[in-house]
């Protein structure tokens, strides 16, 4: 396990039985670590710069911290860089594959096949909005993710009647709690990755508070459309929906297969709530025309899936089947890194291997293999057009560049922060300021970093350690708290501007920002606070 020492000091007592020896910062230390997150926050929401213009000169700010003030060498900071390196190649290897595949679906033309045939198993207005501004986001979010099931969906509600306004309202809010374990456990295993605590019981806890999110966000999505009297009608297939999402996901993260925790989730909440759309007579029979309609036919859907088949095989296949993993698993990179320190005393552990890159067996492997299946199964079906293949790299490329320079920076930005000592000092002052309430304050600071960022991942990597660090100085149970903080993350994708203004401009309210933040922020003010006093009375009894 990682850990940060110190050569004087008082003693820490790790989940492990070990202990470690820890620096004590004074208050200008605290203050002084608060200044890298401050003018990232002031740069992208007061200034409205992007990640990939704030990012750098965050990064930067840190690092200048770090040599000054908390005492850090060059030695300490190229190795805190070099981590930073590994773990955003690991990041971003999941995101440009992700990003790819859906790219290649769209250039079928087939993602509009999926929503049409979804739409008409639920013709009732109120359960339309459960199956796709909730599950069928949920499902697309645990293929992409990015921003993708908002700008994919909303434009498909519009199409069916829907104002703008509630589509992307609706479809901002219902997403958000499968953000974690969606784009294949991204989130989550970044969090894992820059804490050093993943395993099981991260995965349990984690699973187990976005269950209770996952309720509360499907109740919201409907709400946007039509309030109270719209939730009472489809109340009952919300809380059994909502219960088999949150099962299946826990059962796969226990299980130790994150990458298809929100996919199967999402997968089976389809399940349910078109089965209880036929059960209760809402569905109107299809038409034989609409039976081989390729719009709208069950054979029409089951060709456009072909490449999220493929990888449900493809995940499934490497998560159980010990042979094939160990195979694909075999080549692994690794670096060890040495003893590093401040001036101040903050000393960080060796280790043998901070973040090992598997190139055959990461999940971003896994979605490059799914994609060339669904490229080979596609062509096969003649419905690829020529230049399919370039067109899909050239949209991935322009998509994806400008997130990945403020990945990059804010995870160098987390890793000086974190050898230098930096993170620890703020999670000092914030035990200070917060004391036995910070479990309530917990999933507010996953919310704030996906605002500042866009996304859950950079929150994770942002202020995982800092939740890390407070919940060790507490006492108090760390993998709670880190499941707070993901659980933030990911409501907080409801108000990340980049992903409102994608979701704008699909349904025509480009410009038109403004009240969608407005009621976003409503909605998601309320459903943290409850995951607050959750994790509150959560950490009060275990």
């Amino acid at each position: 396990m990682w850990a940060g020492v110190a050569k004087d000091g008082r003693w820490w007592w790790l989940d492990n039985g070990s202990t470690v020896n820890l620096v004590e910062f004074d208050a200008g230390h605290a203050l002084l670590a608060v200044l890298p997150i401050a003018l990232l926050i002031w740069l992208m929401v007061v200034k409205g710069w992007g990640a990939a213009r704030a990012g750098p000169l965050a990064l930067l700010l840190a690092i200048g911290l770090a040599f000054g003030p908390f005492g850090a060498d060059l030695e300490l900071v190229a190795f805190s860089q070099t981590k930073g390196a590994l773990l955003s190649i690991w990041v971003l290897s999941i995101i440009w594959a992700a990003l790819f595949l859906f790219h290649l679906v769209d250039e079928t033309g087939q993602i509009p096949v999926i929503g049409a045939w979804l739409a008409r198993l639920a013709p009732d207005r109120p359960l339309q909005v459960l199956l796709l501004a909730w599950v069928f986001t949920s499902f697309l979010q645990g293929i992409a993710g990015y921003g993708i099931p908002v700008a994919v969906v909303a434009p498909l509600m519009v199409g069916n009647g829907f104002t703008p306004l509630v589509a992307v309202v609706a479809t901002s809010v219902g997403h958000s709690w499968s953000v974690t374990f969606g784009s294949l456990a991204a989130s989550y295993l970044a969090l894992a990755g820059v804490t050093g605590m993943g395993g099981r019981t991260l995965a349990v806890d984690a699973a187990l508070l976005l269950g209770v999110a996952c309720i509360l966000c499907g109740a919201g999505a409907v709400w946007v459309f039509g309030g109270r009297r719209a939730l009472a009608s489809v109340a009952v297939p919300l809380v059994l929906a909502g219960v088999s999402m949150a099962g299946v996901q826990l059962a796969l993260a226990s299980a130790g297969a994150y990458s298809l925790a929100a996919f199967a989730a999402g997968a089976v909440g389809l399940v349910v709530i078109a089965g209880w759309g036929r059960y209760r007579g809402r569905s109107r029979p299809a038409t034989t025309d609409e039976q081989d309609s390729p719009a709208v036919g069950a054979r029409a859907f089951l060709r456009a899936f072909s490449a999220y088949a493929a990888l449900i095989v493809i995940v499934l296949t490497v998560s159980f089947v010990a042979p094939i993993d160990d195979f694909l698993n075999g080549v692994r990179i690794q670096l060890a890194f040495p003893e590093t320190g401040t001036s101040l005393g903050w000393v960080n552990a060796a280790t043998d291997s901070y973040r090992t890159l598997a190139p055959f067996g990461d999940t971003g492997s896994l979605l490059l293999y799914a994609a060339v299946a669904g490229y080979v199964i596609y062509r096969l079906l003649g419905m690829l057009p020529p230049g399919s293949l370039k067109r899909a790299a050239r949209r991935t490329a322009s998509s994806a560049v400008s997130s990945s320079i403020g990945i990059v920076t804010m995870v160098g930005m987390a890793l000086a922060m974190t050898d230098s000592g930096m993170t620890y000092a703020l999670a000092q002052g914030m035990k200070s300021i917060a004391g036995p309430l910070f479990p309530i304050v917990a999933p507010f600071i996953g919310v704030l970093g996906a605002f500042m960022t866009g996304s859950n991942t950079n929150s994770n990597i942002l202020f995982g350690a800092l939740q890390r660090d407070t919940a060790g100085l507490l006492g108090i149970s760390t993998p709670v708290i880190l499941a707070a903080q993901t659980t933030g993350g990911a409501l907080g994708s409801m108000l990340a501007p980049a992903k409102i203004v994608v979701g704008c401009s699909t349904v025509g309210l480009g410009g038109e920002e403004g009240p969608v933040l407005r009621q976003g922020v409503r909605y998601g003010v309320i459903i943290t606070s409850v995951i607050g006093v959750v994790t509150l009375l959560w950490v009060s009894l275990s």
